[in-house]
C-alpha cells in the first residue's frame, strides 16, 4: 500500500472512531416513531405493580433513549443506517516549509497557534495535554460550531493526530506528518484532514461550512502557514496555490 493510501485510511479510521452526532444511525422518522412508542409503553407499564410492569418502563426508555439521541446499538451491529447523513469531506495536501523540521512541529503542537492561518477556525483553546475546545465559523455569517478534540497520537517532530471526542457535535480528524525535505531544503508537512457534520439542523450549519470551496479554503490556509513559518509575516495576497 502507498503512502498516500495509508494516509487516507489512517485518517478514515480516526474519523471512524470519533463516535460524535454525526454517527447517528436512526433516520427522523424511526426516531420520532421510538420516543412516541417508548412514551407510550413506560406509561403503560408505570399503570402496572408487577415485574412485567418493570420490563415496559425498562423497554420504553430504550426506546426513548434510541429516539432521543438517535443511536440504536442493535443498527451497529448488523450494519444498519437509516440516518440523514450530511456529506463529509476529507482531504489530503502536502507542503514543503523552508524551515527545521523541530520548529515547524513546535509551531503546529500549540493548537492555540491554528486560528492564525486557518481562516475556517475562529478559536483552538488547549485545556490540558491532550484536550482541546475548537471553534470554527460558517460562511456568510452563520455562526459557530463547537467541538471538543482530544490527541490520539503524538511522536515529537514526526507525527500529530487529533479527532473529535464522543458526543461532539462535529466529527473531525487530523493528522500532520512532518519529514526532512531532500537536499536539505526544510520540511516536508503532509496533512490530512476530515470533517463530517451530523445530521438535522446543526448538520445544515456545518455543512454550509464544508461545501466544495472548503479543500481550497484549506489549500490556501497552508499556503499562510507557509509564509508565517518561513517569514513571520502572514501574506497580503490571498488565493495564491500552495507552493511546494
Amino acid at each position: 500500500m502507498n503512502r498516500s493510501n495509508m494516509n487516507r485510511r489512517n485518517i478514515s479510521d480516526l474519523l471512524a472512531s470519533s463516535r460524535g452526532a454525526s454517527h447517528a444511525n436512526v433516520g427522523t422518522r424511526e426516531r420520532i416513531a421510538s420516543i412516541a412508542g417508548g412514551a407510550l409503553v413506560a406509561a403503560y407499564g408505570l399503570k402496572r405493580f408487577s415485574v412485567g410492569g418493570m420490563a415496559l418502563i425498562a423497554a420504553g426508555g430504550a426506546l426513548l433513549v434510541r429516539g432521543l439521541s438517535g443511536f440504536c446499538p442493535i443498527n451497529a451491529a448488523i450494519g444498519r443506517d437509516s440516518s440523514e447523513q450530511q456529506r463529509g469531506i476529507e482531504l489530503q495536501t502536502s507542503l514543503t516549509v523552508d524551515r527545521p523540521r523541530s520548529e515547524v512541529y513546535d509551531y503546529w503542537r500549540r493548537l492555540e497557534n491554528l486560528p492564525q492561518f486557518m481562516k475556517h477556525l475562529a478559536d483552538v483553546r488547549q485545556v490540558s495535554a491532550r484536550h482541546s475546545e475548537w471553534v470554527a465559523r460558517v460562511p456568510k455569517d452563520m455562526g459557530t460550531i463547537e467541538w471538543d478534540a482530544e490527541i490520539v497520537a503524538e511522536e515529537e517532530d514526526q507525527r500529530l493526530a487529533w479527532r473529535s471526542v464522543n458526543g461532539a457535535d462535529v466529527d473531525h480528524a487530523g493528522e500532520v506528518r512532518f519529514e526532512d525535505a531532500p537536499g536539505g531544503r526544510g520540511t516536508e508537512v503532509h496533512v490530512n484532514l476530515a470533517y463530517r457534520p451530523p445530521a438535522g439542523g446543526i448538520g445544515k450549519a456545518a455543512s454550509r461550512l464544508l461545501n466544495p470551496a472548503f479543500e481550497q479554503m484549506v489549500k490556501e490556509d497552508l499556503r499562510r502557514f507557509k509564509h508565517v513559518m518561513e517569514t513571520g509575516e502572514m501574506p497580503t495576497i490571498e488565493g495564491q496555490p500552495v507552493g511546494a
